[in-house]
């Protein structure tokens, strides 16, 4: 069985339901985008899951950024285990592309 979240008001995730996770990201659509940025032809999305996405117990990985574009010939992402792992994630890896750095693997 799959493992559904919300997040409270500091952005914290909170085991819930597929119904309530449903209903909550129908009224908050903006709180699930973490940070979409356009650099040239490339977009770096990071956005809440809501789903688990991790393979060990007690790791929730439900953030995720994907790159978009050919600076990785749209084949790059990665995943965290918290918003504030998230939140910096994104601005590196925008950073990264900025900089022309090649992106290869996850962290």
């Amino acid at each position: 069985m799959s493992d559904w979240y919300i997040l409270d008001e500091n952005n914290k995730a909170i085991k819930s339901s597929v119904e309530h996770w449903t209903e909550w990201s129908q009224k908050n659509p903006t709180r699930k985008v973490i940070g979409k940025t356009k650099i040239g032809d490339d977009l770096i999305s990071t956005v809440f899951l809501g789903l688990e996405h991790g393979y060990w117990p007690d790791l929730n990985i439900l953030w995720e950024t994907m790159v978009f574009g050919q600076s990785c010939n749209d084949q790059y992402q990665e995943r965290y285990s918290s918003h504030e792992r998230a939140v910096e994630g994104h601005e590196r890896i925008v950073r990264a592309v900025i900089n022309g750095e090649m992106l290869m693997g996850e962290e």
